[in-house]
């Protein structure tokens, strides 16, 4: 048992470390590259931090353990934006670009109900898993290829801005500017190392991962030692120790100020999780689902994510950030799931 406090307590250390470094390396790369911070909390961040949901929906998987399986994947979900967001946004608001309430929320709901869907018989076939890789190939194309698009128009308007301010040849005593051209020595700026930023970037992805695994190792073993069911533990204690990385990284990142980074990595790991996670699991061995997953755990997903879409839209038209009412919405849902997860806990 002890050993097992030791675990948790080690892992939550290094975790937090990780996670500071795990975003310089990203903020870096995003920098070096031009890339906007959305995509970066989408991709690296949303992909590299649902590496412990990966794993152990997998392992549970392969030791035929489906329960744990989707308990963890759909679990995390709802504490992603429930717990995760909701803790992000009371320390720092963020601001809802029109990109986020036009596709990217959307798209989330649209792969929510689809996951919801496919579990309708209960039953994830080979073939629902299938469908579910296929579509995160497509769901992750069309964020690369928008994001991208994006980021080279706002180049070119910031070009055009800076050519703005050059000065005619006839008004040699004003000062001149050129693109591209900036004084380093002036203005304290370093160029990102890419070296650096890669090696950040693996480091704290590593170490998140396995200092998760640490504090999921232990937690395990002391529900375990107290009785609680495979369903409940990969809702709870497996999906709040497989989400750390995400609180972490979210609330470093809004800390840095990346606030689309934050909301990426939320974004971008619950898509992870529902297509990937959940997908590479039923093409391990088909899973068959504990009916009160889909009437209690889908659903809540499905509402919180609803939720979550329709704050963020009003937040965008009346003008205002994404902010701390919001985040105590969420976190009461947070409550009110727990409540409901632990008075259902033997059904």
């Amino acid at each position: 048992m002890w050993l097992a406090v030791i675990a948790v307590l080690i892992g939550l250390a290094i975790l937090v470390w990780s996670a500071d470094v795990f975003i310089d390396g990203a903020t870096a790369l995003a920098t070096k590259f031009n890339v906007p911070g959305f995509l970066i909390g989408v991709l690296i961040l949303g992909i590299g931090t649902s590496a412990p949901e990966m794993v152990v929906s997998v392992l549970a998987a392969l030791e035929g353990s489906p329960d744990l399986a989707l308990g963890n994947a759909y679990g995390s979900n709802i504490i992603n934006i429930a717990l995760v967001l909701g803790a992000t946004v009371l320390i720092s608001p963020i601001v809802i670009r029109k990109d986020i309430v036009k596709r990217d929320l959307p798209l989330l709901l649209l792969i929510t109900a689809l996951a919801a869907w496919q579990l309708r018989d209960g039953v994830l076939s080979l073939a629902d898993g299938l469908i579910l890789l296929v579509a995160l190939v497509i769901v992750l194309t069309i964020q690369i290829v928008q994001s991208l698009g994006e980021s080279r128009s706002k180049n070119k308007l910031a070009v055009k801005d800076q050519n703005s301010l050059k000065i005619s040849p006839e008004n040699p005593s004003e000062p001149s500017f050129s693109i591209g051209s900036v004084d380093n020595k002036d203005t304290g700026y370093v160029e990102p190392s890419l070296v650096r930023g890669l090696s950040s970037l693996f480091i704290g992805m590593l170490m998140l991962v396995i200092s998760s695994r640490a504090i999921v190792w232990g937690a395990i073993e002391l529900a375990t030692l107290w009785g609680v069911s495979e369903l409940v533990i990969g809702l709870t204690v497996v999906a709040i120790g497989t989400s750390l990385p995400e609180l972490v990284s979210s609330l470093s990142a809004a800390r840095k100020g990346e606030h689309d980074m934050a909301l990426g990595n939320i974004i971008g790991s619950n898509l992870f999780n529902t297509l990937a996670v959940v997908g590479l699991a039923a093409i391990i061995t088909p899973i068959t689902a504990n009916p009160i997953i889909l009437s209690r755990d889908v659903l809540v997903m499905g509402l919180i994510t609803l939720a979550l879409f329709v704050m963020c839209l009003f937040a965008f038209v009346s003008n205002r950030k994404f902010g701390r009412a919001s985040g105590f919405t969420l976190l009461a849902g947070f409550t009110g799931y727990t409540i409901w997860l632990i008075q259902t806990a033997n059904v």
